[in-house]
C-alpha cells in the first residue's frame, strides 16, 4: 500500500477525488443565502484548483516552457476571477 502513495500522479489523483467529494458534500450546507453563496464560491475555487492540477500534472504543463505554463496559470486565474466576479454581481442585494 505504501508503494501506491510514492507516485506523484497517484497522490494528485487522490487529491482530485477528495476535492470532488468535498465539493459534492458542500452542496448540502445550510439554508441561509449567505452560506450558500460562500459554498458556491468555494466549489468554484475548488473546481479551478482541480483544473490547475489536471493541467500541470496530467497534461504535463509542469515541465512545459515557462511562457506556456504562465499562460495556462494566468488563464486559470483570470477565468476563475471573472466567473466569481460575475457570480457576486448577479446576487440579489
Amino acid at each position: 500500500m505504501a508503494l501506491i502513495f510514492r507516485n506523484r500522479i497517484t497522490l494528485i489523483w487522490l487529491l482530485l477525488v477528495c476535492a470532488t467529494l468535498v465539493s459534492f458534500d458542500s452542496a448540502h450546507i445550510g439554508r441561509g443565502a449567505s452560506l450558500q453563496s460562500i459554498a458556491t464560491c468555494a466549489v468554484m475555487i475548488v473546481a479551478f484548483l482541480k483544473v490547475r492540477f489536471i493541467g500541470l500534472e496530467f497534461m504535463e504543463l509542469r515541465h512545459a516552457p515557462v511562457p506556456l505554463r504562465f499562460a495556462f496559470e494566468g488563464w486559470v486565474l483570470l477565468v476563475c476571477a471573472a466567473i466569481l466576479t460575475l457570480y457576486w454581481m448577479g446576487l440579489p442585494r
